[in-house]
């Protein structure tokens, strides 16, 4: 069943006030705003709770579209490049400046400068709802939130162990700004919050993200291992400098091989084999939580040369009593260029509009045991699940979720 909506720039429904008792709850809500319809719509599961119309970014600032989630809330907020202009109930969705914010001035198109301008009552009532780390999906066309059922989709475990220790190898990356040369309508800090996080409790929701394994986590891995046989690889940070090259000449004279210091796929399961590894799965599992990296896993990817896609998915206790819950995922369009399906090997592109596309893509994928249990002991009330064959980008970084930038058309 296709959603439609019939808003205007006045008109702002609601379907469940917050009056009536739904601010501050702890229900895992998530936000989906499409740049077609410029609406906004706040989701429970797949009931929804509210809906608003927005304006997003105008012909050159066009308000980039992808998985986001609220970094940073601000009652009072004001832009300190248009002016000190108003942006108030302002709830962060990138560090380079995205986010949502009420306004006097929300026509029926686009017409801010990057960020989704909303109706000043339904920003306040909106400001209410949520809560930092809440979900924000920012598509093109209209799409909603279905269950989804899959042996592949993690479930809690009744007698959960003790978090992991972080994984201290994640690289964490700075978040800049779009590829648009325009400037776009930023909500910039006014002290330093990008480093400060919520305060953990007990089943904090984390964060997953199930890409392809990079040739930056191959290479990280070769050094670990390289390390491991004693071979001084320096710091697994997935870049060959002088101290991996020459390690890698150190283990090809020790091997009786050709020295020419080149990583190739024979060296690399050659190196494996020696450190008594197997080859790393061709796809990766990224967990965070309290915006912190927390561990990484293989996953193998079947049919690698089809794309994934890019889908969204969040968990939702049915009962706290009980260890099952229920998903309720989102196919997001998102067109690779050319050159970056070559890099990976995709010679199928993914229809996100095809049925069960969800589904399809977790039927494709393979997690360990022991890797289902420790994220079954994690998992909690609003836990989600981003999968896309790209990494989740620059804008992931020190303070965020994993953001996922998507293209939602090819480019010349």
């Amino acid at each position: 069943m296709v959603l439609r909506f019939a808003l205007t720039a006045s008109v702002v429904v609601f379907l469940f006030s917050p009056a009536v008792g739904f601010a501050g709850s702890n229900a895992p809500l998530q936000i989906i705003v499409s740049k077609n319809q410029q609406s906004l719509v706040v989701y429970d599961g797949d009931a929804v709770i509210a809906t608003s119309a927005v304006s997003t970014g105008k012909a050159g600032h066009s308000t980039p579209t992808g998985i986001f989630s609220i970094l940073e809330k601000r009652r009072h907020h004001k832009s300190n490049i248009y002016s000190n202009a108003p942006m108030p109930f302002m709830q962060r969705l990138t560090w380079s400046g995205i986010a949502l914010h009420g306004s006097n001035h929300v026509p029926a198109y686009p017409a801010s400068h990057g960020c989704v301008r909303l109706p000043s009552k339904f920003a306040a009532s909106l400001f209410k709802m949520t809560s930092r780390g809440v979900h924000v999906l920012i598509t093109d066309r209209q799409v909603s939130p279905t269950e989804v059922s899959s042996a592949v989709l993690f479930q809690r475990n009744p007698a959960p162990g003790e978090n992991p220790a972080p994984l201290s190898d994640v690289p964490l990356r700075p978040a800049i700004s779009q590829t648009e040369t325009m400037p776009v309508e930023v909500a910039m800090t006014e002290a330093s919050t990008a480093n400060s996080v919520i305060k953990a409790e007990d089943r904090e929701p984390i964060r997953m993200l199930i890409t392809r394994r990079g040739e930056r986590d191959i290479k990280r891995a070769v050094q670990s291992a390289l390390n491991q046989l004693g071979y001084v690889a320096g710091v697994p940070d997935g870049h060959i400098g002088p101290d991996t090259t020459a390690a890698i000449n150190a283990f090809q004279t020790a091997e009786g091989s050709t020295v020419d210091g080149k990583l190739t796929p024979e060296l690399t399961e050659a190196i494996f084999r020696k450190a008594g590894r197997d080859v790393p799965p061709n796809g990766v599992i990224l967990v965070r939580q309290g915006f912190k990296p927390i561990f990484e896993a293989g996953v193998t990817i079947d049919k690698p040369e089809q794309a994934l896609g890019t889908h969204f998915l969040q968990f939702q206790e049915i009962d706290e009593g009980k260890s099952e819950g229920k998903w309720y995922g989102v196919p997001l369009e998102n067109h690779l260029p050319s050159s970056v399906k070559k890099r990976l090997g995709i010679a199928a592109d993914a229809d996100a509009s095809a049925f069960n596309a969800v589904q399809r893509t977790l039927g494709r994928l393979t997690v360990s045991d022991d890797v289902r249990e420790r994220i079954g002991g994690l998992l909690a009330d609003g836990s989600s699940l981003s999968i896309s064959d790209m990494e989740s980008g620059l804008e992931t970084g020190d303070g965020t979720d994993f953001i996922t930038i998507t293209r939602a058309s090819p480019r010349g």
